[in-house]
């Protein structure tokens, strides 16, 4: 099948990438969003997130005329869902997101289209999405009613890149393609491989779905070993930094760096999806969850002990991205302990973070934004959240005079 037209519903992190992946292989791409802001930006040329690269395509793209934006889905040949998956209260898997899209694109179904959802799911989402479809739309079929006779084809790829080398691993990285039928799994294996370079491997949705949970819980549980590791070494009076050098000298052995926590969209959400489809099942992975949880509360408790040294204390949070370089702050554990800082020391807090202008809304207020040559001049403790490359040029001298926690080895590690 000829995919001239690719409508791409969520423009953020990865559905802006994606779009302008397609319409740099001159693919004609409709950008969906409900963020006005976003979509006024993405049609001044212009992009709304951080991320190197994507500036020069999504400029390339707009001028050239094979990506506009919009708030209001349109009819095209595939449809590509990448919406937010978050958890409600108790860990549950929220799909009101996958569930409006899927209901705003039903009524620009056609015969012969495409719908894949990207996502990052919990098992079953996908057939969920193709049921609101269908529910919408009784004058089409759909797989879970006639296979791959169906009118519309339904599947699953989700992303599997890192933030900050976007650009380049949509392209490179191998993708996992689960359709609801083989007659799916080609059409969207056809539809990637118009701009993905790695291997499109196909198996069935559930095993896609729970593909990109696995990938993202083995990381989740790696980190909390080195997390736990880091509380272990505290505890014993041991340098964990030097401990983990000298043990991944060892041929089989590759611990990862502790920190202040897991944050991100994925890893910090996705096993949380497993644990809720298989509670009794998933103990190691619940067990490394809350190790990663609870290390914020940790970090702040050395914070506030440290604090305690001084009268008046002024605190420096050096970094609220959940990764080194880059703006995004979901779930971000640095943004956790900012918080918690703040509120058990008011107009004492600062936050630098370089690649972010304004503060989010949950720490507007309640700290100041500032940059790093003051935060280093007059803050008595020093709070380093994030290795951002410009923390790790800091001169150790000019924190000899501070307390300094430092939960990424930055000065340990140079």
């Amino acid at each position: 099948m000829s995919f001239e037209t690719i409508s791409v519903i969520g423009l953020g992190y990865i559905g802006l990438p994606t779009a302008a992946a397609f319409a740099a292989r001159r693919k004609k791409v409709i950008g969906v969003d409900v963020n006005q802001h976003a979509v006024d930006t993405i049609n001044r040329g212009a992009i709304h997130i951080v991320e190197p690269e994507l500036d020069m395509l999504v400029h390339a793209a707009v001028s050239q005329g094979y990506l506009r934006a919009t708030t209001n889905p349109e009819a095209a040949d595939a449809f590509l869902i990448a919406v937010p998956t978050p958890f409600s209260d108790g860990h549950k898997p929220d799909l009101s997101y996958i569930e409006a899209a899927s209901r705003a694109v039903a009524p620009v179904l056609k015969k012969g289209d495409l719908v894949v959802l990207e996502s990052t799911s919990p098992v079953g989402a996908t057939a969920k999405m193709a049921e609101w479809m269908a529910e919408m739309r009784p004058d089409l079929t759909f797989p879970q009613q006639m296979g791959d006779s169906s009118d519309v084809r339904v599947a699953h790829c989700p992303e599997r890149v890192l933030p900050g080398h976007v650009i380049r691993e949509l392209v490179e990285n191998d993708r996992v393609i689960g359709g609801m039928t083989h007659r799916c799994s080609e059409s969207a294996r056809e539809l990637y491989q118009v701009f993905v370079r790695g291997e499109c491997i196909v198996t069935d949705a559930r095993t896609a779905e729970m593909c990109k949970l696995t990938e993202n819980s083995f990381r989740d549980v790696n980190i909390a070993f080195a997390n736990e590791l880091s509380l272990i070494c505290d505890r014993l009076d041991i340098n964990v930094w030097e401990l983990i050098k000298l043990a991944n000298r060892h041929p089989r052995v590759d611990i990862l760096q502790p920190g202040p926590g897991v944050g991100g969209h994925c890893i910090a959400v996705d096993p949380w999806f497993i644990v809720d489809s298989a509670p009794d099942q998933a103990r190691l992975i619940r067990a490394a969850r809350t190790v990663n949880d609870d290390k914020p509360h940790w970090v702040v408790e050395r914070a506030e002990n440290a604090a305690k040294r001084f009268r008046e204390p002024l605190i420096a949070c050096l970094g609220l991205a959940f990764k080194a370089n880059i703006d995004d702050l979901r779930e971000s554990p640095a943004v956790e302990i900012a918080k918690h800082l703040a509120d058990k020391f008011p107009g004492q807090v600062v936050a630098v973070e370089p690649n972010i202008h304004r503060l989010p809304d949950e720490l507007d207020g309640r700290m100041g934004l500032c940059d790093l040559r003051t935060a280093l001049a007059e803050a008595d403790v020093i709070v380093i959240l994030v290795d951002h490359s410009q923390f790790k040029q800091v001169d150790p001298i000019r924190l000899q005079a501070k307390v300094v926690i430092d939960t990424r080895g930055v000065l340990a590690r140079g």
